[in-house]
């Protein structure tokens, strides 16, 4: 059936929706507007002036002595293009006008809903036969419901349809579509278990037989550029392979298109992958696995089909089906009545013929069905013999795939093994790296004590240089400390051994009465600070404190003890004293002296000691009698 047939059934029942008082005629304005709507639907450029040409007023009816069947060919099937527009929403729109008129309340409140009604509407277009008004003929009718019962995985019992057909002998001849959705929707054509199940089951079919989908499933797909193995939805068409990510259709990865230099072949087994095989075309050679060998048979033969009805112009697998089932049965009615007609001959020629001739008919009759039988028994064992070729093949492909699935459990099994192993040798790479990581935070911890250790022994090496240092300072002070000290120890031993100047009895009287300035000798005063003119107790103390100090060793203490004993000792008027001697120039010899000449020698002998590094403070009253 050609595509012009296929939009002509949908169009008449948009005509005869518009057609209300069923008199075969439609209004001017109505018939505009639909051929407006085809226009649309059908993606034609609109012709307006040959509308109004063919639709202009005259005396011989509403739609002009031409009639619209003319003008429909001309201007609109024979300008629709198939590939140029969508025939599902072209349908859609013929459904959409005379659903509102025929399709009856009842019919939506059964199984069907308003999609559904729609889907089976297109499916029954499709299989109905092609005279008006449209019916579907019990056989395609079976096919039919057969198809669906298929899709929701149950057994298709015909005793239903026998039954409907049985009470009502009127369907026997066909069935409209009005009628084939109100039974369907009331469960009189199949047994219905659930809503949703049949809702899907129907999508199914509808995709297959309507969209002329000759197969569809997953298969494994090799990359183009990267070269490697993806899952797709694979959808066959007697034009196409389109692929998608998934079955929801959703994003579409690419399309083979099928031509007639296109080739079909399998492929040994590489990469790892079984069940290979191949779609060349002219641009580039598509790879794909199957799941196992079966579904590999089935996918190599349906495109064998695609590829045979691309080379004979064909673009519907269901309408060749189709096409095929309707020989069958016109060759089927033929021979069933040739052979009633040649029965009745038979039977109207046998009384003319004598009895020779009928018992040599008889036996001539007796011969020929001899020969049919014998025909017959040869096709029936011909026929088992193909059965039981057929059976051993099938019998050797299921030993292959079960050979095959034995296998396949085996190296699931070992792979199993494997990935155990694997998963216990991770575990134990990750115990160990668990236990290095434990292992290098402690190594880490220990650097750093170790690091803070050796920086706490330098900081403390560094104090303990630092107080060497000072102590060998000190030492080194101490040491030139005591050497000048033993060399002012000893210069004061000479001093004292060798300079002991004689006092007379008034110096020493003046002397013990004041003794807040004692004098000190120059190498003492050099090397120690000066001694602050102080009562004798308080000095004492004070020097005393000053030379506990001093960190002097004790022979030291010692000798600084005798110098301060031998300083501080109060002169007394029993000591006894050196006389000065008296010079042999002296005027009186013998006699006293005046104190004029007293006063001048004291002061003789005084610079004479003041060379000797001995100069004691006059008293106050020499200092009066000098004046």
């Amino acid at each position: 059936m050609d595509l012009q047939s296929e939009l002509l059934k949908s169009i008449w029942y948009a005509f005869t929706s518009l057609d209300v008082e069923q008199s075969g005629k439609v209004s001017k304005s109505q018939l505009k507007v639909l051929s407006h709507n085809l226009y649309t639907a059908l993606n034609i450029p609109h012709d307006p002036v040959a509308l109004e040409e063919h639709f202009k007023d005259n005396n011989n009816g509403p739609v002009s002595n031409q009639g619209y069947m003319p003008y429909l060919n001309k201007y609109i099937l024979a300008k629709a293009t198939e590939g140029t527009f969508n025939k599902e929403t072209f349908d859609e729109l013929c459904w959409t006008m005379t659903s509102k008129k025929n399709c009856k309340p009842t019919i939506q409140q059964g199984l069907c809903s308003h999609k559904d009604c729609f889907k089976l509407f297109c499916l029954f277009n499709l299989l109905s036969e092609d005279r008006y008004p449209l019916v579907i003929i019990q056989p395609e009718l079976e096919y039919l419901l057969k198809k669906i019962s298929s899709a929701m995985s149950l057994e298709w019992d015909g005793t239903i349809l026998d039954e409907l057909l049985s009470q009502d002998a009127t369907l026997q001849d066909g069935m409209s579509v009005w009628e084939f959705l109100e039974h369907l929707s009331a469960g009189q054509l199949l047994r219905i278990e659930s809503k949703e199940a049949f809702s899907l089951a129907l999508d199914d079919v509808f995709m297959e037989m309507y969209h002329n989908i000759i197969k569809k499933g997953y298969l494994l797909k090799k990359g183009h550029v990267r070269r490697n193995w993806q899952e797709r939805w694979f959808i066959l068409k007697p034009s196409s392979l389109t692929y998608y990510v998934n079955e929801d259709l959703k994003e579409k990865k690419g399309e083979i298109l099928l031509e007639e230099s296109s080739v079909v072949e399998n492929l040994p087994d590489k990469e790892g992958r079984r069940c290979l095989f191949c779609v060349k075309t002219p641009i580039r050679t598509y790879e794909m696995s199957a799941s196992n060998v079966k579904h590999r048979i089935d996918w190599v033969q349906a495109v064998q089909t695609a590829l045979r009805l691309r080379a004979e112009g064909k673009n519907s697998f269901h309408q060749e089906l189709k096409l095929s089932r309707r020989k069958q049965r016109e060759t089927l009615q033929r021979s069933q009545s040739n052979q009633s007609s040649h029965n009745e001959l038979t039977a109207v020629e046998a009384p003319q013929h004598s009895a020779p001739e009928q018992q040599g008919e008889t036996e001539n009759l007796e011969q020929h069905i001899e020969s049919i039988i014998q025909k017959q028994r040869e096709v029936e064992a011909k026929r088992k013999e193909d059965e039981k070729q057929e059976r051993e093949k099938q019998q050797a492909i299921q030993k292959d795939l079960e050979k095959q699935l034995e296998e396949a459990k085996e190296a699931k099994e070992k792979m199993a093994a494997t990935l155990t192993e694997m998963e216990k040798e991770v575990q134990q790479q990750k115990k160990r790296i668990h236990e290095l990581e434990l292992t290098q935070v402690k190594l880490e911890e220990a650097l750093n004590a170790q690091i803070h250790a050796r920086l706490e022994e330098d900081r403390i090496r560094q104090d303990l240089e630092r107080q060497l240092a000072e102590e060998q300072k000190k030492l080194e002070e101490l040491l030139l400390y005591q050497s000048q000290l033993e060399t002012l120890g000893v210069r004061s031993q000479e001093d004292s051994s060798t300079a002991t100047p004689p006092i007379s009895q008034e110096t020493e009287e003046s002397s013990q009465h004041n003794i807040e300035e004692v004098p000190v000798h120059e190498s003492t005063s050099a090397a120690t600070p000066p001694i602050i003119q102080q009562p004798e107790e308080s000095g004492q103390h004070i020097t005393e404190r000053e030379l506990l100090n001093q960190p002097t060793n004790p022979q030291m203490l010692k000798h600084w003890k005798i110098q301060l004993n031998r300083l501080m000792k109060p002169i007394t008027p029993g000591d006894k004293v050196e006389h000065l001697p008296v010079k042999p120039t002296c005027p009186r010899q013998g006699q006293a002296l005046t104190s004029r000449e007293f006063i001048r020698k004291v002061q003789t002998g005084t610079t004479q000691e003041k060379g000797n590094g001995y100069s004691p403070s006059p008293t106050p009253e020499e200092e009066e009698q000098g004046s």
